[in-house]
């Protein structure tokens, strides 16, 4: 198996994706979080159409969702401020291996593509 910094790096804006299925995840913030880290624990092989695997995963959260603990397959990463600061920079930290971002954030996407890193919406990681 390759080594984490040999793989492709999917990066999830975790409040981005949790928050784009109105689905009450704002009565329980972390819970969903939670749910999102667990079922993207799935795609540590690859995700369909998107990247091929072993995929390294990071999900960063922010707020009321902060200390989320990792899984196997899953890096959590507690933004000590902006989510979209943390996710930037974990992108141009990533450069010059493949990155791709998940979310639905116009200006996100314009940030983390200056670093070099491909983006897709939050539907990449549903299922």
């Amino acid at each position: 198996m390759s080594e984490p910094a040999d793989r492709p790096l999917l990066i999830v804006d975790g409040a981005n994706v949790v928050g784009s299925v109105p689905d009450g995840w704002w009565r329980d913030r972390r819970g969903a979080a939670e749910r999102l880290r667990d079922r993207l624990a799935g795609y540590a092989g690859g995700v369909p159409g998107l990247l091929p695997g072993p995929v390294e995963i990071v999900l960063v959260v922010e707020g009321r969702a902060r200390g989320v603990e990792p899984v196997p397959g899953v890096r959590v990463v507690s933004a000590p401020g902006s989510g979209d600061d943390t996710i930037t920079d974990l992108a141009r930290d990533a450069a010059p291996r493949r990155c791709v971002v998940v979310t639905a954030d116009r200006a996100l996407r314009a940030r983390v593509a200056e670093h070099g890193a491909e983006c897709a919406g939050p539907r990449a990681v549903r299922s």
